[in-house]
């Protein structure tokens, strides 16, 4: 096996570092920010990341001006329900687009595959009518609602199903298992890493959604955290401290979702893509 040379090795290192510093440098500057005291100039030249006196007055103060943990929760609530419905629907619906036997499976796939394709700011006008008409408008379950089923996810759920080997499923048709059984004790706990990536999706979708319940939502005390923080956003431009510590709270979740789930989310990322 032959040797990679040393330039090309720095070379890689040197363009990871240069990724790294592209996606992850924006949210230090921020985490920077809004430990800076108001005493601290934020537009120094040069500009210093690190904060000379850290204070957490920011977010004490970001919590005084809106009513952010408020927000969070109702944020929460619609992540949480988006998980789970997520979870279940695109899992069944999933298993049976890769192991069950029915008329119209391939128009089903082809239908989820162009889903993709259909910009939300398309729909939004029908999305709106039909939560207005279901009198669910101004409610977190409008909110939910659209969302409730990720197509993305139908098709990585798919994917991960296709990949299994049937001879394990056909073994259990002949020892009486009914495909719903099937389903939980084998196509289930085969496929673990494939459900925590639609979770981590289905959470950071719901979670930083914020043009449909901007216009979903006409009650401040419903509003989710990002329609919440843009109020921050339009009063107090003119302190960007406070403005950076709103987006590290809004940031914060998904992080710590992430490396709670980062072990199952890369076996996941392997399992729907094992087929197309």
């Amino acid at each position: 096996m032959s040797r990679t040379p040393g330039w090309e090795k720095a070379l890689r290192y040197l363009l990871m570092l240069l990724v790294l510093a592209v996606t992850v440098g924006p949210f230090l500057w921020q985490l920077s920010t809004s430990l800076k005291s108001t005493t601290e100039d934020v537009y120094t030249s040069p500009p210093r990341l690190l904060p000379g006196h850290p204070t957490a007055h920011n977010y004490a103060e970001v919590a005084d001006i809106i009513p952010v943990w408020d927000y969070a929760l109702n944020s929460l609530k619609v992540a949480v329900a988006s998980v789970l419905t997520n979870l279940a629907g695109a899992s069944m619906a999933g298993y049976a687009l890769a192991r069950l036997r029915f008329r119209g499976r391939k128009a089903a796939g082809l239908a989820f595959v162009m889903a993709l394709l259909v910009p939300l700011e398309s729909i939004v006008i029908a999305q709106f009518t039909m939560m207005r008409d279901l009198d669910l408008t101004n409610t977190l379950t409008a909110v939910v609602l659209p969302g409730a089923v990720g197509a993305l996810n139908v098709l990585l759920m798919r994917n991960a199903f296709a990949a299994l080997p049937r001879e394990v499923e056909e073994a259990a048709v002949i020892d009486g298992a009914n495909a719903w059984q099937r389903f939980v004790r084998i196509g289930l706990p085969s496929v673990r890493g494939t459900l925590a990536v639609v979770a981590i999706f289905a959470f950071m979708g719901a979670w930083d959604d914020f043009l449909w319940p901007l216009i979903v939502l006409s009650d401040s005390d419903k509003f989710t955290l990002t329609v919440g923080l843009n109020f921050l956003h339009g009063t107090f431009a003119q302190n960007p401290r406070l403005v950076a510590a709103g987006t590290v709270i809004a940031v914060a979740p998904l992080i710590v979702m992430f490396a709670c789930l980062q072990r199952y989310f890369f076996r996941g990322v392997g399992e729907g893509a094992v087929k197309g």
